[in-house]
C-alpha cells in the first residue's frame, strides 16, 4: 500500500474505520450539547475535509471526543482551549474551528522544531508498532502549521506560543475547558500536566493522545508523580491502559 498516495489510503481507512463513522453519527445526534445539529454536521464534515487535505496522527473519534467535552462546558464558564502538539496543524485547524463554535480562543504550544533530544525510543506501544522518537520528529514549523489554519480553520482565534514546553507553559495564566496533548514523550507528557493541569476548570479535562506509549502510561498512572509535582491525588481518568486516548479529568473536590 506504500506505493498508493496518501489521500487515496487516508478515504480508504475512512471507508473502513466504522469507530470513526460511529463517533461522527454519535456527535451530530447526542441531545446533550447546547449547538445545533446542522452545526455539527457541519463541524464534521469540515474534520474530514481537514484530514484529506493535512496528513493527521490522530483519529477523528478523539477529536469528537475532545469537541464535546469543550462544548458540554456551559458557556458562562471562563476559559480557552489548548492544544500541546501541533504537528502539520490538521489537529490545531480542527481545534480551532471548535474553539469559534464554542466563543472560545485556542492556545497551540509546540516547538515547531519537532520533538526535543530524548532517549524514549523503541519502545513497543499497544498496538504493536515500535515507537521512533528521534530529535527533531514530527516536525511542522510554525508557517505551515499557520498556513494550513488559513485555508481550513480561523487562525483569528488562535494564539501560537513557540518554544520547548518547560520554557512556555510556566507563563499559562487562562483558565482552561479542554486540552488536547499530543506531544509523544513522557517528559513532554509531565510538562503539559505539570503546567496545564493546575489551569483546568472543575470538570474540564485534558485528553492525551499518547496512552498506547508505555513510558507515557506510567506518567499518567504514577501516584509519586501526581503527589510530587501537583500536590494532589492522581485524577480520574478514562481509558488509561486501554486506548489511545485518555481523558484525565479535573473532578470537583
Amino acid at each position: 500500500m506504500s506505493f498508493v498516495p496518501w489521500k487515496v489510503r487516508y478515504l480508504l481507512r475512512c471507508l473502513g474505520n466504522t469507530r470513526d463513522l460511529r463517533s461522527a453519527a454519535r456527535f451530530v445526534l447526542r441531545g446533550d450539547i447546547p449547538l445545533s445539529r446542522t452545526s455539527r454536521f457541519r463541524y464534521v464534515r469540515q474534520v474530514y475535509r481537514i484530514s484529506f487535505r493535512v496528513w493527521c496522527a490522530h483519529t477523528q473519534d478523539e477529536i469528537f471526543q475532545v469537541a464535546t467535552a469543550a462544548l458540554k462546558v456551559p458557556a458562562e464558564v471562563p476559559g480557552v482551549l489548548v492544544e500541546a502538539g501541533c504537528y502539520k496543524g490538521g489537529s490545531t485547524a480542527k481545534l480551532s474551528l471548535l474553539a469559534r463554535m464554542s466563543g472560545r480562543k485556542l492556545i497551540a504550544y509546540d516547538s515547531f522544531e519537532g520533538l526535543p533530544e530524548n532517549q524514549e525510543s523503541n519502545q513497543r506501544t499497544l498496538d504493536g508498532e515500535t515507537a521512533d522518537f528521534h530529535q527533531g520528529a514530527y516536525r511542522g514549523g510554525l508557517a505551515e502549521v499557520e498556513g494550513n489554519i488559513r485555508r481550513f480553520g480561523d487562525i483569528d482565534v488562535c494564539r501560537f506560543v513557540k518554544g520547548w514546553f518547560d520554557d512556555t507553559m510556566p507563563h499559562h495564566r487562562e483558565p482552561i475547558v479542554a486540552a488536547f496533548v499530543d506531544v509523544d514523550l513522557a517528559s513532554s507528557t509531565k510538562s503539559c500536566l505539570k503546567w496545564l493541569f493546575p489551569k483546568l476548570q472543575p470538570g474540564a479535562s485534558i485528553f492525551s493522545q499518547d496512552g498506547h506509549i508505555p513510558l507515557v502510561m506510567a506518567v499518567l498512572d504514577d501516584d509519586d508523580f501526581w503527589e510530587g509535582e501537583l500536590g494532589r491525588k492522581k485524577p480520574p481518568m478514562v481509558g488509561l491502559r486501554t486506548s489511545k486516548l485518555v481523558r484525565i479529568i479535573n473532578r470537583p473536590t
